[in-house]
């Protein structure tokens, strides 16, 4: 049995951080690394730790398209069957032959686990781990008899490694046994005569191989192999290098050799040491990380609430149903958030999925995959305005590989131009619909477009909006002009078949669909008129616009789900559909007080969530009502609810997209930018402090983004702005507004504007 005890000073000063005083039991209690491609879960034990790993491109399955052979040929019979009322008839059609072959798509897979014996560590005392979110560090200390022992543990992306550093205070103190080993029935380990661990296997006889190398490097002491592990005896520490690599080249090709990937991995990083490798690791995290801060407590507070556990901070606040009482483990929450996407997305990675870069098991829930009727996209919710743009590129990434692979699925199943994508994806960008009549909703793609008209509205990337954008958004906008149907009791342009995520039957025209068409249809107008494009398609998506259903008030004055009026008062159902144009949408405002009125009335009846994302989409949703008192509720319960004791976000088992939401919409309540002026000039409105909760009285919020190339800095105190400092990027107009008034600005690129809690200029000047 392991014994631990806790110091006194095992607690240093600083509060980005999440800290332990035992060692993980199980897999939802370690603590995480990443370099966006690389994930492992660090459990901090003493006589044997485990840090299991992933690599973003394992996965099962091989290059293959979805789409089943005829479904294009079955497709008008469902319409028909939809039309004539017939819905049972048409979803046992619709599961039949529309859905994807095979019906469900693959899973992401772990990669292996590194383990390390520690001999006579059962026993130990002054126990501390912790996860320093600023340095992206997992560190692991105690202390054996007079000997103190210390790891740490991080995932770097300029070195595409995991490192590991062993250490012990005694001269020669230091003892291990390094091992490797994989979940995998087809993987085998042995150990390498030049100090090195290898890992091969495959997936699947016909998927992905894979391979990893471990170097061990130790200061003084000996090494010696021992069959398929490492023995270190009477060092003073160890450097570990662990590179994993796959044959993944592509969703069409995986050809790569893994093995030669890692022996040039690992001569790239040869004669390295393990302080120039953690300088390098940390200035690549911070350059990010330290974009943004966070304060809604004292300093003093703060460290007094620091000097407890992480795990006993959440248990308190769980005991009181709120985090009112714990104010600064909302700003932890934030930053781990902004820490979580930053470790599972950069550029040259996969896409963070549902487990964003973690997963140890097999057969995880829903596969890991890309969920993207709201769980894809709320991942990088956080990603523009929390200033880490960088973050959202394997999304954009992603989108275009499901230009291609959805263009095949347009013509094969709709008969029509563009591209398509339904409610999941995978490796294989897949775009098929799958799994069961739920997954007849063609607007997943139309989502997807959203994040990239986002990053362009946040930046002003005129090359990006031309090169990656814009033809994104033609191409899923001619998609939906080829496949709409005509309503027959109004004439309306409405998708069919679909479904309305994730309740109700198969339908015609669900309020989502139409949401995220109109939007989609009137960005690329727009977007075409900026780069002076496609005049043909402006006329004619100008056109359709007016012919797409609108946004309908029913008998309750609620917003409408469907195109009937059945919506049932007080359905607190978890998913949020209709009210994307409420958020992340920003077509329902209160300069339209009818609609926006119907769906706070939606929202209302909606109630409190249940996973963890539902509690985090409601988050930013009572935001743009101005609500933050019911926006705080909503984010006490997904932390005293839906939060594991490393923080990770729980749907029913891990998702993190939770996480990633919970970020965003505190974001949405300090500071909004979705509304433009009703003038011809279309200036963008800042609004500061839209949502803030009466349990923060007083904070700061540095580095927040706003659309226009803004970057925003704010002070608060008794409630009331004190201090606003402003800097533009990209010298457009802005109206700042706030509870005291508003005032228009004119900028320069470079400018740094500051005012007072009146909004009266003190200073400006190039920043």
């Amino acid at each position: 049995m392991l014994l631990v005890t806790v110091g006194s000073a095992m607690a240093p000063a600083g509060t980005a951080r999440l800290w332990y005083a035992q060692p993980a039991a199980k897999w939802e209690e370690a603590l995480p690394v990443g370099s966006g491609r690389l994930g492992a879960m660090v459990f901090g034990r003493t006589a044997t730790e485990r840090i299991q790993f992933n690599e973003d491109t394992l996965w099962t399955g091989k290059p293959h398209d979805y789409v089943r052979a005829g479904s294009g040929d079955a497709l008008p019979e469902v319409r028909k069957l939809l039309a004539e009322g017939k819905v049972k008839e048409a979803e046992a059609l619709g599961r039949s032959r529309l859905l994807s072959d095979p019906v469900r798509q693959k899973a992401y897979q772990p990669f292996g686990d590194l383990w390390l014996d520690f001999p006579g560590h059962e026993t130990v005392h002054d126990y501390h781990r912790e996860l320093d979110l600023d340095r992206a560090i997992a560190v692991t200390s105690y202390r054996v008899g007079t000997v103190t022992y210390r790891r740490e543990v991080f995932a770097s992306h300029p070195a595409r490694a995991l490192i590991v550093r062993l250490s012990a205070s005694g001269d020669g103190a230091l003892t291990a046994r390094i091992r490797l080993g994989s979940p995998h029935r087809d993987s085998r380990v042995a150990a390498g005569d030049d100090a090195t661990l290898h890992l091969d296997g495959s997936v699947q006889p016909d998927g992905l191989k894979f391979a990893a190398r471990l170097q061990v490097i130790p200061d003084g002491g000996s090494l010696r192999r021992e069959g398929e592990t490492w023995i270190i005896a009477g060092a003073r520490s160890a450097l570990l290098i662990l590179v994993a690599e796959t044959s993944f080249r592509s969703y069409t090709d995986i050809t790569a050799d893994p093995a030669q990937r890692c022996l040039d991995a690992l001569r790239t990083l040869r004669g390295r040491t393990y302080a120039s490798l953690q300088e390098e690791h940390t200035a690549d995290h911070q350059q990010l990380f330290r974009r943004v801060s966070l304060a809604l407590a004292s300093p003093e507070a703060a460290l007094a609430a620091d000097a407890r556990p992480t795990d006993v901070r959440l248990k308190e606040v769980r005991a009181g149903g709120t985090v009112v009482s714990d104010p600064s483990l909302v700003s932890l929450h934030f930053a781990y958030g902004r820490y979580l996407l930053i470790a599972s997305s950069r550029p040259g990675s996969q896409p963070a999925n549902l487990q964003g870069v973690w997963n140890e098991l097999l057969d995880p829930p829903w596969e890991s995959k890309w969920t993207t009727n709201i769980n894809a996209e709320m991942n990088y919710w956080p990603a523009e305005v929390t200033h880490l743009t960088e973050c959202h590129t394997p999304l954009f990434d992603l989108i275009s590989d499901l230009v291609v692979s959805g263009a095949r699925t347009a013509r094969s199943l709709y008969r029509s131009r563009g591209w398509v994508l339904h409610h999941n994806t995978d490796l294989w960008r897949g775009t098929a619909p799958i799994n069961n009549i739920d997954g007849l909703w063609p607007t997943g793609g139309a989502w997807l477009c959203h994040h990239l008209w986002e990053h362009y509205l946040f930046t002003g990337d005129r090359a990006f909006l031309a090169e990656r954008a814009y033809p994104a958004m033609r191409d899923a906008s001619l998609f939906f002009v080829d496949s709409l149907i005509q309503e027959p009791t109004h004439g309306w342009l409405v998708t069919s078949p679909s479904f309305s995520p994730e309740q109700g039957t198969l339908c015609i025209g669900p309020t989502m669909d139409t949401q995220l068409i109109r939007w989609l249809w009137q960005a690329t107008v727009e977007a075409a008129r900026q780069l002076d494009r496609d005049a043909g398609l402006v006329t004619e998506l100008s056109g359709r616009l007016s012919r797409l259903p609108p946004p309908l008030v029913g008998q309750h004055g609620q917003l409408q789900e469907w195109l009937e009026d059945v919506d049932k008062p007080n359905n607190q159902h978890r998913h949020l559909s209709p009210l994307w144009a409420l958020f992340p949408g920003s077509d329902i405002v209160p300069t339209d007080p009818v609609v926006f009125n119907a769906a706070k009335r939606l929202l209302t009846w909606r109630g409190d969530g249940s996973t963890g994302w539902s509690y985090a989409w409601r988050i930013p949703l009572w935001a743009r009502v101005g609500d933050g008192d019911y926006a705080l509720r909503q984010l006490s319960f997904l932390l005293t609810k839906r939060t594991l004791p490393n923080l990770f976000d729980l749907c029913g088992p891990f998702q993190i997209d939770g996480n990633f939401g919970a970020t965003a919409g505190v974001a949405e309540m300090l500071l909004q930018s979705h509304q433009r002026t009703q003038d011809p000039a279309r200036t963008v409105v800042i609004d500061l402090l839209p949502a803030l909760p009466q349990a923060w009285p007083a904070g700061h919020a540095t580095g927040l983004c706003a659309r226009d190339g803004f970057v925003v800095d704010q002070e608060w105190g008794e409630g009331k702005l004190t201090r606003v400092t402003l800097t533009s990027r990209l010298g457009r107009p802005v109206v700042l507004r706030s509870r005291s008034g508003e005032v228009r600005l004119e900028t320069r690129a470079g400018e740094s504007v500051a005012l007072d809690g009146s909004l009266q200029l003190i200073r400006s000047g190039t920043r």
